[in-house]
């Protein structure tokens, strides 16, 4: 037996990253202009650097507490008054190493082996990695797509439902179709959930990335009754431009605070409290900071998928949020082979959609959250591409 055979089967399966191979197949190049992660391309802004600086430089570098410091709980709850206008108590919160392990948790916390859970596809992969490393049997439902538009087929997710299944798992604004959920589709999910018994995992990290009318996408907080079974997970990563601090958390019925406390214990014993410091001033202090990178978005959002419209090459609409385009180009059918290409010949990089899952071979991601200068290139730079193919 090979090393590698002498492995677990499970972590054997976990699959290579489709985003990672083309980053790591092109980093480093002159003149790149990454688009493939989902991040922006400004730094953490300096309050935040500042309170978790001064904290490690006070000493704060011991072990704290598991669900997290009690200022960022309390100040998490501030955050959901002013954005969600819910009124919900410190020991609604759970403080983690990301929203990666939000959702890992998550999946711990409500699932069992051989248990089933619901997503909808194309999704990030980490989603469907988190289950399966879980030793939960993901099942997917794809979300449809008509002239540009992605749309969720609710009679669809109900016929997915099986007596193993005991969550649904749902991300709008979506990564990475833009697909925001209106209240009527929450509304109707929810209905499914509770006529079967399932809980929601609710992956809202894009609330706020909302490009109608409305200053936020609708949410699950919008509808909920107290006793629902939900979970929200969420991150410090695109809000406040914190990618690389790695913190996130999970909103909960207060009945499960034991149970996420242990998860959380076993998993990291929790997040450095210094770090922590600075997740509270970005809650507190950070809202100017989140409306500038939103309007940033959208006004790169528009340049770049003018640009790839006006081609006539490309099919797709200006995403309702998130900050993501995803595209299908005309003769385009093997996107990990058209990444490849793409970054050699414009020196832009995409996400393949290959990596997404069903449904997303044919696109192509594309992260607009940077400099719109940038994006003009990125845009000129691809539109060159398409009309050449």
């Amino acid at each position: 037996m090979t090393i590698l055979e002498s492995l677990s089967p499970r972590a054997l399966a976990a699959p290579e990253s489709g985003i990672v191979e083309i980053m790591n197949y092109a980093r480093g190049r002159d003149g790149l202009l990454p688009l493939w992660a989902g991040e922006g391309d400004l730094p953490s802004p300096d309050f935040i650097n500042r309170a978790a600086a001064d904290a490690l430089i006070g000493g704060e570098t011991f072990y704290t507490w598991q669900r997290g410091i009690p200022e960022l709980r309390e100040a998490l709850s501030r955050y959901y008054a002013r954005h969600f206008g819910q009124t919900l108590s410190p020991d609604h919160f759970y403080v983690t190493g990301s929203g990666m392990q939000a959702i890992a948790l998550s999946v711990q916390a409500l699932a069992a082996p051989g248990d089933e859970m619901i997503y909808l596809t194309p999704t990030w992969p980490n989603i469907v990695a988190a289950i399966e490393l879980a030793g939960v049997h993901s099942r997917a439902v794809p979300l449809e797509f008509h002239d540009g538009r992605w749309n969720l087929d609710i009679a669809k997710l109900e016929s997915t439902i099986t007596p193993k299944t005991r969550a649904l798992f749902i991300n709008s604004p979506s990564n990475p179709t833009g697909w925001t959920a209106t209240r009527e589709d929450l509304q109707a999910i929810l209905d499914l959930a509770r006529k079967h018994g399932l809980w929601i995992m609710a992956d809202e990290i894009y609330a706020l990335y909302s490009y109608g009318s409305a200053t936020r996408a609708a949410s699950f907080m919008d509808i909920k009754d107290e006793d629902d079974r939900i979970l929200f997970t969420n991150s410090f990563s695109k809000n406040w431009s914190m990618t690389g601090w790695r913190v996130g958390w999970i909103v909960a019925p207060p009945e499960t605070g034991q149970v996420l406390e242990n998860l959380i214990q076993y998993a990291t014993s929790g997040v450095a409290q210094f770090m922590q410091r600075g997740a509270v001033a970005a809650l507190d202090h950070g809202d100017g900071f989140i409306q500038a990178n939103i309007e940033r978005a959208r006004t790169s959002r528009d340049i770049l998928c003018d640009a790839l419209i006006a081609t006539n090459r490309v099919e797709t609409l200006k995403p309702e949020g998130a900050i993501y385009a995803f595209l299908k180009i005309d003769g385009v059918t093997d996107s990990r082979r058209a990444a490849l290409d793409i970054v050699d010949k414009t020196g832009v990089g995409l996400a393949p959609g290959t990596a997404f899952g069903f449904g997303g071979e044919e696109f192509l991601r594309a992260c607009f959250l940077r400099n719109p200068l940038q994006i003009e290139d990125a845009a000129e730079r691809l539109s060159r591409y398409v009309l050449a193919l």
